[in-house]
């Protein structure tokens, strides 16, 4: 911060008036824009660097979130794959339990009637 410091005394021109001749006080004036003016540039380049940082975090960002939402698409397929499967099996458990309750059981109680 003290290397910033002394970057900005070094460029602060006086504007204190000068009493002898109006060529001396153009100069000073003349210095004093052009010190101003390459604040001013040196501000946007800051700025074009700070922006151009952005974007590319941006960027990167947007492309971690696509690859975030591909992921969570393909998991999302992947629970529903799992999920039919298991209605699946549970359909093939409750047909194999009907079979055996009507295979065994009512076989038992119909030998119970006779």
């Amino acid at each position: 911060m003290s290397a910033n410091a002394s970057d900005k005394t070094a460029t602060i021109v006086s504007f204190a008036p000068i009493l002898d001749g109006q060529s001396d006080a153009n100069i000073v004036a003349d210095d004093s824009g052009r010190a101003i003016v390459a604040l001013l540039q040196k501000a946007a380049e800051m700025a074009d660097g700070d922006c151009a940082r952005a974007m590319d975090l941006a960027h990167k960002l947007s492309s971690q979130l696509q690859a975030a939402e591909e992921r969570a698409s393909d998991l999302e397929a992947e629970a529903a794959h799992f999920r039919n499967r298991a209605v699946r099996a549970e359909e093939w458990l409750q047909h194999i339990h009907n079979e055996v309750e009507q295979a065994f059981f009512q076989k038992k109680d119909h030998f119970r009637t006779r």
